[in-house]
């Protein structure tokens, strides 16, 4: 069986490996130069370091990665809110959870699809998937075309030809806020333990993820209600009059940042579909599953799909509907329910009335933040064989 993979991301360069360790011919197809600067960090959560080891690169990424130990929640005004004990979510499951900068986690994966032989295709733009006969054939820009026996279509949320094929229609929803991005480097340690610094405003949220002790990620949202108007509203000067007096490092991060050194991008998810393929065409990642970064599980649930994918095309050689039928049963609850449960955190944490922000902060004080992480590591568990 011959594999085409569309898009060289997470979820399709680890789905590359995944399933060259079964055996399966796959080449992948990227219309960028480059993956390395598609945003600025994640958190491999224990579900996604379970799959890294599977993969054999758990090992290579620690060296890059920082262990964050938890999550500390204040207000903009310092107020303390909670903390969330990341360790006990890691004991629970049996993974570390592990905050990497996105290009050095990208540099491993592709280390590893090339130490497997696996061809990636890059300035390779697909401009449309249609069907020819008995199956379907992907169009690129440059005039040429592919017909394999199985396309996969982890080119993202924001215009899959995948999930166009699939569902008609692949117009992503814009969830009324942006995050700007970016990488801070302090000259002196900053953080020791590897905290996670969440801090919380009104229609405002500023996120602090170290990954060693003098580098963090970060991630500043607005609350931007129309689409039309969030590129109006997202340059330089905003950034630094939304969070102008938050806390440090808040406010050193602002103050530093620069036009070159962030990015704005406004947020968008999709709608959970009850059907990820048709005919020999099928959607991974966020093409099939596009959640908030509030979800906090973008990058697991992309590593989860590889390792499902390779689970259910083992069992089931030589019947791609009903490998593809599986795969879809095993992810579709679990995908569904992270990405509903990030649009409800998102529409918490960038509410405009002060009055509700006053009394979600009151509830975060009152939450059993034990309970929390013993109910985050059984959902992050479910259909995984830790914890």
């Amino acid at each position: 069986m011959e594999v085409a993979i569309l898009g060289a991301g997470i979820a399709g360069l680890a789905s590359a490996i995944t399933l060259h360790q079964i055996g399966i011919s796959v080449r992948v197809f990227e219309r960028r130069e480059s993956v390395h600067n598609l945003g600025a960090g994640v958190v491999c959560w224990p579900n996604a370091t379970f799959v890294l080891s599977q993969i054999g690169i758990l090992d290579e990424l620690c060296t890059v990665a920082g262990n964050v130990t938890a999550m500390r929640r204040t207000t903009q005004n310092e107020v303390e809110l909670g903390t969330l004990n990341v360790q006990q979510i890691d004991a629970a499951m049996g993974f570390p959870s592990l905050a990497v900068l996105r290009e050095d986690l990208m540099r491993v994966l592709l280390q590893r699809a090339e130490e497997c032989g696996i061809l990636i295709a890059f300035n390779t733009h697909a401009t449309a998937i249609e069907r020819t006969g008995d199956h379907c054939r992907v169009l690129f820009a440059d005039g040429t075309s592919i017909s394999p026996t199985l396309i996969i279509g982890a080119d993202g949320r924001m215009d899959s030809k995948a999930r166009q094929y699939t569902t008609k229609d692949n117009r992503p929803v814009y969830q009324g806020f942006v995050n700007w991005i970016g990488i801070h480097r302090w000259d002196q340690p900053k953080f020791d333990p590897l905290e996670i610094r969440d801090y919380w405003g009104v229609g405002a949220r500023f996120g602090v993820v170290p990954v060693s002790a003098y580098t963090a990620y970060w991630a500043g949202g607005l609350a931007v209600p129309e689409r039309s108007l969030y590129r109006s509203r997202t340059n330089l000067s905003q950034l630094r009059q939304t969070f102008d007096g938050w806390p440090a490092p808040v406010s050193e991060i602002v103050r530093t940042a620069t036009n070159t050194t962030i990015k704005c991008l406004g947020l968008f998810d999709h709608d959970p579909v009850p059907k990820w393929h048709r005919d020999n065409v099928l959607m991974i990642g966020d093409a099939a599953h596009a959640a908030l970064p509030t979800s906090g599980q973008g990058a697991a649930q992309a590593f989860e799909d590889a390792w499902f994918l390779a689970r259910e095309f083992s069992a089931s050689p030589g019947d791609l509907e009903n490998a593809m039928a599986r795969f879809t049963q095993q992810r579709l609850e679990k995908t569904s329910r992270i990405a509903m449960g990030g649009r409800m955190f998102a529409s918490s944490l960038y509410n405009t009335d002060a009055a509700e922000c006053a009394s979600r902060d009151r509830n975060a004080i009152e939450t059993d933040y034990a309970a929390m992480a013993l109910g985050m590591a059984s959902a992050w568990s479910d259909g995984l064989p830790i914890g």
